[in-house]
């Protein structure tokens, strides 16, 4: 993505990916931790139970070893039967009180788990949905997408399933460690000379595999971007003939999360095969020494495969711990992402003593309004015009003048960086936002419709409106007559932003849609510059009607727009520079005259 300069913006934070890359890797500290189990707080009670089963399974397991040594001890060495009835018992009571409680460990963490994705996923797009339109400007649309799907799920795993068994492990680990001591303390100091040798290189491999995660998160982000583009402007694709291209473009991102992914999997097979290698050289040393223990008579053999099983038992836990330990990293990777996104201030703010809006009358006021979107452009220069209540005034001038800056203040998409607009006297940064943009209806050049119903599409501009209410919205847009004739009517899909209607037609739900929101003042961005002279005629009907006793700013392309303005404001350069009626500004002879008597539509087009 680039910004308004050229310079290459990276998705995920507005720097250049070579100073993404120069930024400091996510550690695991008290702050951070602190803040991803803030997300499993309440459903603590759940975690809780998931704790007391993971207790009970955890010692549970620890029976097996000595029961093992016990079959060798008395039952195979003193031919005892009944001894073995009675622990084979006592093994198939122990192994289904496990069961049972692995059961409910399993259900209440994936519950935790899944409300934590559900709840991550919901605060994220609220958040997301106070954001100011300049952050969507500077973010594409796949990277916030990896957000929500990647990132969150990558997040769940470790403040639920990896919190839990790091739990486990402790409980399992401590415990195998009590048993081995009261066996032989000899033994246990071999086993634990192995442990600060296991743990480094676990450390050491953790760090290398958080790195490689980040990136892969990264990749993933940077494909679904790609996807994502592709996809939605699929008819740009086609009509350019660009398949090959974009094929091209999105296998090379995979390809790239492939070759991080197997890079990955090398490390993970290498840390495997290293612990294997430690923890069986352990098992081979305690095997000697135990040996020459049984065959000394200071220990059984019982004891002893006891005793190895229990040094399995704390190499696995071990591993485990790593494991628990690489997902935690894993995760401030993801959660850093999420996180940025939540700490993300909008950059319009209601004041904290804003006041609803009133109902109004529609008069609007440019006051010495200056505006730029950094500290380099200026875009707009103390620009004042009024439009009162009824009038339609119309923003000409050449491509890049301001118009769709101008027009975007109104309902505060951005805040003037000096003087102010006010509506009826009001001056809008002091109410609250929400309440200026319910009394304003917006009619865009491109007109954007979800992929619902018909229906759907002209509720969204009152949503507790009746059906009878839509269709007289339709009716006075010129749309009944098209969407009747539809198979399901009403009901019809439009597609993926209308793609099934026509440009007209969706033109016309748009202004149905903005019919039904009843605003007072109306912005337009020329709604009949790219339709056909038939489709013209009847959007142009119900942009008439629509208009009608409210304050309509309007973008002007057409001669018939700017014929019919109350009133017509210049602008040059971010700048107004000639006011007045159609046929004053001829007699003026200035740049509205110029414009005029070359080619208007080209000139004035955006």
């Amino acid at each position: 993505m680039r910004n308004r300069r050229g310079s290459p913006i990276n998705a995920n934070n507005g720097t250049s990916d070579k100073d993404e890359e120069n930024q400091p890797r996510p550690k695991i500290s008290a702050a951070s931790m602190r803040r991803l189990l803030v997300l499993v707080k309440p459903y603590w009670l759940r975690l809780v139970w998931a704790g007391i089963a993971m207790l009970v399974s955890s010692l549970s397991s620890l029976v097996f070893p000595a029961v093992t040594g016990s079959l060798i001890d008395t039952v195979f060495l003193k031919h005892d039967g009944n001894t073995l009835n009675n622990i084979a018992l006592l093994m198939a009571v122990v192994f289904l009180i496990q069961a049972i409680f692995v059961y409910i460990q399993s259900y209440m963490i994936s519950w935790a788990g899944e409300r934590v994705v559900a709840d991550l996923r919901l605060k994220l797009y609220r958040h997301t949905q106070s954001l100011s339109v300049n952050f969507f400007n500077e973010h594409r649309t796949g990277e916030l997408m990896s957000r929500f799907t990647n990132d969150v799920t990558t997040v769940q795993s470790a403040v639920t399933n990896n919190l839990i068994s790091f739990f486990q492990n402790i409980v399992t680990l401590s415990g195998a460690i009590f048993i081995i001591v009261l066996t032989d303390w000899r033994l246990t100091l071999l086993i634990l000379a192995a442990v600060p040798l296991i743990t480094i290189t676990a450390f050491l491999f953790g760090r290398w595999l958080r790195k490689i995660s980040n990136r892969v998160q990264t990749q993933i982000g940077e494909a679904t971007t790609i996807l994502e583009e592709t996809i939605s402007n699929e008819r740009t694709v086609k009509a350019f003939t660009r398949e090959d291209y974009e094929l091209k473009r999105y296998s090379s991102g995979v390809q790239e999360i492939f070759n991080i992914t197997l890079q990955s999997t090398r490390i993970r097979s290498l840390f495997s095969s290293t612990m294997v290698l430690v923890t069986f050289e352990a098992v081979v040393l305690v095997l000697w020494y135990g040996g020459r223990e049984v065959l000394a008579g200071t220990i059984s053999p019982g004891q002893l495969i006891g005793f190895l099983a229990y040094m399995g038992i704390v190499g696995g836990q071990i591993g485990s711990l790593t494991g628990v330990y690489s997902g935690f990293q894993l995760a401030l990777g993801g959660s850093q992402r999420i996180f940025e996104l939540l700490d993300t201030v909008p950059q319009v703010v209601d004041m904290s003593d804003a006041l609803p809006l009133p109902p109004v009358r529609g008069d609007l006021r440019f006051e010495n309004v200056s505006f730029s979107y950094n500290d380099e452009t200026q875009v707009l220069d103390n620009v004042s015009f009024r439009a009162a209540p009824g009038e339609v005034v119309a923003l000409v001038g050449p491509s890049g003048a301001g118009k769709t800056t101008t027009i975007s203040l109104i309902p505060r998409f951005y805040d003037p960086t000096a003087g102010r607009i006010t509506l009826d006297g009001y001056d809008i940064k002091t109410v609250q936002s929400r309440s200026v943009r319910e009394q304003i209806g917006v009619v865009p050049q491109e007109p954007v419709l979800f992929g619902m119903s018909i229906q759907d599409n002209i509720l969204y501009g009152r949503l507790d409106a009746t059906f009878a209410e839509v269709e007289a919205a339709a009716r006075a847009a010129n749309a009944h007559e098209f969407v009747v004739k539809l198979p399901k009517g009403y009901d019809s899909l439009v597609g993926e932003r209308g793609v099934k209607l026509s440009s007209g037609q969706r033109q016309r739900i748009a202004i149905a849609r903005a019919l039904l929101r009843d605003p007072r003042i109306l912005i337009l961005d020329e709604a009949t510059s790219a339709l056909d002279n038939e489709s013209e005629s009847l959007v142009q009907e119900a942009l008439d009607r629509l208009m009608r006793d409210r304050t309509t700013i309007v973008i002007a392309h057409r001669l018939t727009t700017i014929e019919k303005a109350d009133r017509i404001v210049v602008m040059d350069d971010g700048r107004v520079v000639e006011e007045g009626t159609h046929s004053e500004l001829l007699q003026r002879e200035g740049l509205y005259y110029r414009l005029y008597t070359r080619n208007f539509e080209q000139v004035m087009s955006v």
